[in-house]
């Protein structure tokens, strides 16, 4: 019954110390889980935190996102303003251009016409010219003719006048 007893009481203290050991086992997992619990909450605490960062983030984004479209389509619309404006006033210079090319063009005829028309009356003067230059110089050559003729008719008048005076003082 001792041995019994004994063998008991071994098995007891063994089973204690099994215990016991199993306690420390257990104590050091609790330890072990209550930091794995606390590292779990601070993750998600952090988890959180970081959620809401990132959904503050997204919204600023979102806000940046549209007011860079609105500031990018309030510039296109100006774009296409000055586009409008510049273009119309390019068809309005191209129409000028056009309008400036057709008088150059008429103006260029106009002075080709005049600088045939005033060719034609310089020519026509320069024969006019040479015709009365011509009919002046056979009119001073015939007065020339005129005169020699004059003087020799003068001479000869004077040759019979002498004649006769001298016939005249004759007679007397």
């Amino acid at each position: 019954g001792v041995f019994m007893y004994n063998h008991l009481q071994q098995k007891v203290r063994n089973a204690e110390a099994l215990a016991q050991k199993y306690k420390q086992q257990q104590d050091a997992l609790s330890a072990q889980l209550q930091v794995v619990y606390e590292h779990r909450s601070r993750l998600e605490r952090s988890l959180q935190k970081e959620r809401g960062e990132h959904k503050k983030t997204k919204e600023d984004f979102l806000v940046y996102k549209l007011e860079a479209q609105e500031a990018l389509n309030k510039e296109k619309q100006d774009s296409m303003n000055r586009y409008g404006a510049l273009s119309s006033q390019h068809k309005i210079l191209k129409n000028q251009h056009e309008d400036v090319k057709k008088q150059l063009l008429d103006l260029q005829l106009q002075h080709n016409s005049l600088k045939l028309e005033h060719r034609k009356t310089l020519e026509s003067h320069s024969q006019k010219y040479a015709q009365l230059q011509q009919e002046k110089d056979s009119e001073v050559t015939n007065l020339q003719d005129t005169v020699f003729k004059l003087r020799e008719e003068s001479k000869l008048l004077r040759k019979a006048h002498q004649e006769v005076h001298s016939q005249l003082l004759s007679a007397q």
